[in-house]
């Protein structure tokens, strides 16, 4: 849960906002870029997390506490893919539109 005031978040929100509306449109627009490849980096690895966390609850060799670190690790994950996605999501209000960025599959 997040603690902050309300008056505290309007204040973060409006110094992004700032941070923003002085980069010029291409600058925005490669920021952009990297961070929507950031995100799909992100999403890949903490599906892999994922993964190996299912095959492990799945395995009665595994211990309790090896199956709490790798939730553990996973909802971690979680966490920092959840801010990113949040930076991402300002970026691209910032921008006002959703830059075309192939998949490296596509290149």
């Amino acid at each position: 849960m997040n603690d902050m005031g309300s008056s505290e978040v309007h204040d973060e929100s409006n110094e992004k906002e700032a941070r923003y509306s002085v980069m010029t449109r291409s600058d925005l627009e490669a920021l952009a870029v990297s961070a929507i490849c950031e995100h799909r980096r992100l999403l890949e690895v903490d599906q892999a997390v994922y993964e190996e966390w299912l095959r492990a609850n799945d395995d009665p060799s595994i211990s309790s506490s090896e199956l709490q670190t790798l939730q553990d690790e996973y909802i971690a994950r979680q966490k920092i893919s959840e801010a990113q996605q949040e930076e991402l999501s300002e970026i691209l209000d910032a921008l006002g539109f959703i830059p075309v960025v192939p998949f490296k599959d596509d290149n």
